[in-house]
C-alpha cells in the first residue's frame, strides 16, 4: 500500500531505482511512457537490436531527443538521462544498475539475459513470459542461488492473475479457478500474421500506426499466448491444468461463477483448482456483452453457509447456488502497469509472481502439415501454435516446448494439430535456453520419481 511513498523517499534522497531495459518494443515503450512521470525511478540505459527504432519509439511515447542524448551509461547516471545501445551485456554488467527489465519477446535471448543478470547480482523483471513458460522454475532457482529477485511483469495477465489468487488465498477463500479472457473461436488456431488484423478487429493501417507486430499479436489470437500465460499462472500459483488443454468456454463476467465450478456442480471444470480461459465470443461468433476479453479473474468458493449469507447480504454476483463468486480486473494495461513490479522488486525485494513449481507446459503443435526440412517460426507464426499441457504429460511424451520452436528444422512429417516431439526437430543444443530447459526436465523426472 505504500510503494508510491517509498519511491518518493528514494527520489528525495537522490537515490532513484536505476533500471536497465532490454527491448524497446511495444511493452517496453508503454512502460517508458509512464516512467517519465514516476519520481524515484531512473531508466539509466536501454538496449535494443535497433537503437534507431528505440529512439523512434521513445519519441512516440513522449520523450524528447535531449532525454537520451548521451554517450555512455556513466554520463546518463550523472545527468539523469538515458543511454541507448544495441548491446544488452553492456547494461547488465554495469554495477550501478539495480534491475534488468527483459522485454525482448524472444525466449531464447531472454534466458541468456536473465542468467547473465543473476550472475551480475541484478534483479530481473521478465516481461518475456515465453521464457518463463519454457523454464521459469529453473530461472527462479538460479535467481535464489545468487540472492536476487526474479519476477513476472505486473501489467501482463499472469502477474495480475497471481495477484488475484494471492488476494483470495490471503482472505481465506478456496480458489476454484483463475485465468484470463480471450477472443476465441476454434478456427483461430490456423491464423497467421497475414490474417491477424481481420480477426483482431483492427485495420492493417491502424496496426501500422500503433507499431503493432503482426506475429506477436497473432500469438494471442491463435491460442499460443493464452497457453503461455496460463502456464505461467499455473506454475506460479500451483493451480492445475486441464488434462486436454484449455476449453475456452464462452461467457460474460457474470457467467464466470457458473462456469468455473466442477462438472459435478454444473460447471466446466474436471476438479477445483484449475487455470482456464473464458471466451468473449459465442460459438457462432456473436460478441458477448460485459466480456472479460482483456482482463483477468479468480473464482472463489464460499464454502460455508455463513459465507453464502455474506455474499447474499452484500449483493455479490454468484452462481445459482450462491456458493461461487469471482473477482476480476476487466482490463490489463501491459507496460503501463509495470511500475508496480519495479517498486515491489526494488523496495520490498518481492516478485509480482514467480514460478514456484512446474505444473504446466506449452507444447509446439503443428498449425499445418509440416515436411522434413521445414523451418519452425515459433509462436504466432505460420508453422506452429502452443497448446497447454500438464507438465507431467509433456515430459512423459517427450514433447517439444514452444519456447524452443524458433528457427529449427523439422526432421519428420507432421500432421496439422499434431504435437511435435524432440525427435521431430533438429534443436540447437548449445543455447543456454536449451540447457536450462534440460535442467528443468531432469528436475521434473526426479520429482516424479521421489513424489
Amino acid at each position: 500500500m505504500n510503494l508510491y511513498s517509498k519511491l518518493q523517499t528514494r527520489a528525495d534522497q537522490g537515490q532513484p531505482v536505476r533500471l536497465g531495459i532490454i527491448g524497446a518494443g511495444k511493452f517496453g515503450t508503454m512502460y517508458l511512457a509512464q516512467v517519465l512521470k514516476t519520481r524515484g525511478v531512473h531508466v539509466a540505459a536501454i538496449a535494443d537490436l535497433s537503437p534507431s527504432v528505440a529512439r523512434s519509439n521513445l519519441l512516440r511515447a513522449g520523450w524528447n531527443d535531449h532525454s537520451f542524448d548521451v554517450n555512455s551509461i556513466e554520463e546518463a547516471l550523472k545527468t539523469g538521462r538515458t543511454y541507448i545501445c544495441d548491446d544488452p551485456e553492456k547494461i547488465i554488467v554495469h554495477l550501478k544498475i539495480e534491475i534488468i527489465i527483459e522485454c525482448t519477446g524472444n525466449p531464447i535471448a531472454a534466458v541468456d539475459h536473465c542468467l547473465m543478470a543473476f550472475s551480475e547480482g541484478k534483479h530481473v523483471i521478465n516481461a518475456t513470459v515465453e521464457a518463463d513458460a519454457l523454464c521459469g522454475y529453473m530461472l527462479a532457482r538460479h535467481a535464489r542461488s545468487y540472492g536476487v529477485v526474479y519476477s513476472l511483469a505486473y501489467g501482463d495477465q499472469p502477474a495480475l492473475t497471481c495477484d488475484l489468487v494471492d488476494w483470495a488465498r490471503t482472505c481465506g477463500f478456496t480458489v476454484s479457478a483463475a485465468g484470463r479472457g480471450h477472443k476465441w473461436l476454434p478456427h483461430y488456431r490456423a491464423s497467421t500474421p497475414d490474417t491477424i488484423w481481420d480477426y483482431w478487429g483492427l485495420t492493417a493501417e491502424q496496426a501500422k500506426i500503433g507499431g503493432l507486430n503482426p506475429k506477436m499479436f497473432n500469438s494471442f489470437l491463435d491460442g499460443s499466448k493464452p497457453a503461455i500465460e496460463c502456464a505461467a499462472i499455473a506454475n506460479a500459483t500451483g493451480l492445475d491444468v486441464p488434462e486436454n488443454g484449455l476449453s475456452y468456454p464462452p461467457g460474460s463476467i457474470d457467467d464466470i461463477p457458473t462456469l468455473m465450478r466442477p462438472k459435478s456442480e454444473g460447471g466446466i471444470l474436471s476438479r477445483k483448482g484449475m487455470v482456464e480461459v473464458v471466451s468473449s465470443l459465442e460459438p457462432d461468433g456473436t460478441e458477448i456483452d460485459y466480456d472479460i476479453r482483456k482482463g483477468v479473474w479468480v473464482c472463489v468458493e464460499g464454502d460455508t453457509d455463513y459465507l453464502k449469507r455474506c455474499f447474499e447480504e452484500y449483493k455479490v454476483v454468484t452462481d445459482e447456488s450462491g456458493r461461487y463468486m469471482c473477482l476480476y480486473k476487466r482490463w490489463h494495461l501491459i507496460g503501463l502497469e509495470l511500475g508496480i513490479s519495479v517498486a515491489s522488486v526494488a523496495l520490498r525485494q518481492e516478485p509480482t509472481g514467480i514460478a514456484a513449481g512446474f505444473n504446466a507446459d506449452v507444447v509446439a503443435t503443428a498449425k499445418c502439415g509440416l515436411s522434413p526440412g521445414d523451418i519452425l517460426d515459433g509462436e504466432g507464426g505460420y508453422t506452429v501454435y502452443g497448446a497447454l499441457f500438464p507438465a507431467t504429460r509433456s515430459i512423459d511424451g517427450a514433447f517439444l516446448p514452444l519456447g524452443l520452436a524458433h528457427n529449427i528444422r523439422v526432421r519428420n512429417p507432421i500432421m496439422a494439430d499434431q504435437p511435435l516431439r524432440w525427435e521431430d526437430v533438429a534443436v540447437d543444443e548449445t543455447t543456454k535456453a536449451y540447457r536450462t530447459r534440460m535442467q528443468l526436465e531432469d528436475f521434473a523426472r526426479k520429482d516424479q520419481t521421489t513424489g
